[in-house]
């Protein structure tokens, strides 16, 4: 993976029995973070209320994954999926996160709820930073962000349809 001058390539575990909360607006502004949040993010609640989740994103994750991510939770629909986030001192940490839509007393999605805990470290190692390497190499092959957004997604497509899954179904087939 391309590293990028302001990170520095420590990462951060998180223990077994830690998880991590964030509660975001429509748009992926936070508006709440548990202090297991802001102790990886190594961001003040003060820092973060009001401003969009992807303060955390590390630059190595492929666009194609918060694609179906978005692309999921907009359909009404919970996605399970690992992501590499990024500290404010630049240090980089792996969850596994489940996000799901937030709904009102109506039933109307008003939110976005996520719970991250610590990898599965064999696939993390063996399957996910291979696979995201691919979608990255994918992403960067083209012209353009908006081809490579295209061609990341494709090579997603691709993955789940060799393996016939959804996503979700894809990553609780690698033993999370």
């Amino acid at each position: 993976m391309k590293q990028d001058a302001s990170l520095t390539g420590r990462a951060l575990k998180m223990a077994a029995d830690e998880i991590i909360v964030t509660k975001t607006d429509l748009d992926g502004r936070i508006k709440y973070g548990n202090r297991t949040f802001y102790k990886f993010a190594g961001y003040s609640e003060a820092d973060c209320i009001g401003t969009q989740h992807n303060i955390i994103r590390h630059p190595d994750m492929p666009r194609s994954v918060f694609k179906l991510f978005w692309d999921t939770l907009k359909s009404g629909e919970e996605i399970f999926a690992y992501v590499n986030n990024r500290s404010k001192n630049g240090d980089h940490y792996w969850v596994l996160a489940h996000v799901s839509p937030s709904r009102n007393t109506s039933g109307e999605v008003v939110g976005y709820h996520s719970n991250r805990r610590a990898p599965n470290e064999r696939v993390l190692s063996d399957v996910i930073e291979p696979l995201y390497d691919k979608l990255l190499q994918a992403e960067r092959s083209v012209a353009s962000p908006k081809e490579g957004l295209a061609a990341g997604a494709k090579a997603i497509d691709d993955l789940l349809s060799e393996n016939k899954a959804t996503f979700n179904q894809f990553i609780f087939s690698l033993g999370v």
